[in-house]
Parts: C-alpha cells; structure tokens; sequence
C-alpha cells in the first residue's frame, strides 16, 4: 500500500495560551507593587496644574467620547484626563487608590471651578460595586497608564463591565517609561522589552472582544537638581535593569562606564524652574535628548 502522507491537523495554539497566566509571571520578575503610600508621596510632587499635554490630547482624541457621555476614569492619579473631561461638562467619576492624588486632583477641580468629576478612593481590587461604581454605570470607561495589577483579565473585565459603549486604555509598547532604554544599551546592559499592550490584546481577542491598536509617542525631558541626584537616578535604573540574576562583574563593568556617558549627555538646562508638563519645577540639569516612551492605545466595544 502507498505510504499515507496526510499531514497531522493543525491545531491553533494561541487560542490555548494562558496570557494572563504569563502576565502573572512577569510581574512577579518586576519590582513590587505600588501602594498607596507609595502614591500618596509622589502626590507631593505633582503640582496642582497637571495640565494637558500632547499625550492627553491625543488620549483624548483616539477615545473619542462623545458629548454628554459619561466616564468612569480608573487610575486617575491628579486627573489629566479627569479634569479636561469635565471641563468639557462630562459627568466623571474619577478613581485613585492614593488619597494623596485626588486631593491633588480636587485642588485642580477646585482651581478650574469643575463640578462635574467625583473623585473616589478605590483600587483595582476593591468591590467595585460596593464602591458605587455598578455594572453599566458609564457610557465609556478609561485606565491611562494605571494598569498595574497582577491580574491583568480581571482588570479588563472589570472595565468592560463597567462601560455601555467602550472601554479605552494604554499600556507600555516598549521598555518600562521608568527606564533609559539608550542609557542602558550604551552602558553595555541588556535592556527586557516586556511589550505589556500584547497581553491585554491576547486576552480581549480570547475573551471575543475586538481591540483595536493606536500609538502614541510621548516625549519625556528629564531633569535633575544636581550631578549626584542624576548617577544615583541612573545607577538605580541599571540595577533594577540587570537584575538579581546578573554577573556582578557585569554590572559593575556598566557602572564604571555611566560616568562617560553621563559627561556626553547631561546638560545645563535653559529652562531651569520653569514647570513641566505636570507643573513641576525643572531641574538646572537635563539629559540632551529628551527620551520617547511609547504607549499602546487599545479601545474596544463594551
């Protein structure tokens, strides 16, 4: 008899594939998690005008909410996105789990005269519910850079089930916005790229939702009050960056080398004390180019 050549069925494995199991462990390589204390200090240097800036804008464009609608913003921090909604007469229930951001958020409410966003203390894993925030209580729900969590479907869902008409978030589309991919790579260190935004669109797609990607550049100029402050910054960045698991010899080789690299790429900044995009004082020191992080904006239909 002629040998049987038919080929083995394919099998699809992506179907298959636990995203949000691998989310798990990729957390657990990372830093700890934040908390509210942690939160509750960086609030002290936000300033009270976190104004809108290019990022915001195009958030905002890309969500595309259309008037009259209501939000529910999670991770609202000082409310660059609550704020400019409600000024555009939004009703916003905007929530934080830092008390120390939505105080900075309602001095902005107050110094713009909004009286449309409720701030409201809640996390990711508080009983949504049993907050106020009830299933379908929002036309459209938002979480800008606030998805932390370690259970990445549950957040998702949550949002979903908040929202009527759509859900809008963004996600890191490179290396963490904390870290100096160039600094890194010229200081010999290997850089991770975690790509956080395929997780969420693997687990939208298997849970039958539709997600569609945008991007969104934003620019970063960072300063820094003294010499000191920028090698301790960057000498933190390269530890987080090697790891427990590398050489010492390794990253002691890279530390040596962040002087050099420090003497070509820190600057007198012009525009020290002058404030940044969220307010904030600059430093009299700066990097000469301003670093890019790259966002990935998935929206999709609740």
């Amino acid at each position: 008899m002629p040998e049987n050549n038919t080929p083995a069925p394919f099998v699809p494995q992506l179907t298959t594939r636990d995203w949000n199991e691998e989310w798990r462990l990729l957390q657990k390589t990372r830093r700890n998690a934040d908390d509210a204390a942690y939160w509750n200090a960086r609030s002290r240097t936000f300033a009270t005008k976190d104004a809108p800036n290019p990022y915001v804008e195009r958030f905002l464009e890309l969500a595309d909410v259309r008037p009259g609608e209501t939000v529910f913003d999670m991770g609202c921090g000082t409310g660059a996105l609550a704020v400019p909604l409600g000024e555009r007469g939004h009703r916003v229930t905007a929530a934080d789990f830092s008390q120390g951001m939505l105080d900075r958020l309602r001095e902005n409410l107050d110094e713009r005269r909004v009286s449309t966003v409720t701030p409201k203390l809640m996390s990711w894993d508080d009983d949504w519910a049993a907050c106020g925030v009830a299933p379908r209580s929002a036309d459209v729900a938002l979480a800008s850079r606030s998805i932390a969590t370690a259970d990445l479907r549950d957040a998702l869902l949550r949002l979903s089930k908040v929202a009527r008409r759509r859900c809008c978030i963004t996600l890191a589309a490179g290396a963490s916005p904390r870290t100096d991919e160039r600094m890194l790579r010229e200081i010999g260190l290997r850089t991770e790229v975690g790509r956080d935004y395929l997780y969420a669109f693997n687990i939208l797609a298997n849970e039958g939702l539709r997600p569609e990607i945008s991007y969104i550049d934003s620019e970063r100029t960072d300063t820094f009050a003294s010499h000191e402050e920028a090698r301790a910054t960057f000498e933190d960045m390269a530890r987080r960056a090697a790891g427990a698991d590398a050489p010492a010899s390794e990253l002691q080789a890279a530390l040596a080398r962040l002087p050099e690299w420090m003497e070509a790429n820190l600057v007198e900044n012009e525009r020290a004390g002058e404030p940044d995009k969220k307010g904030v004082p600059q430093g009299p020191w700066r990097l000469r180019k301003p670093r890019t992080t790259s966002w990935a904006f998935i929206a999709w239909d609740a």
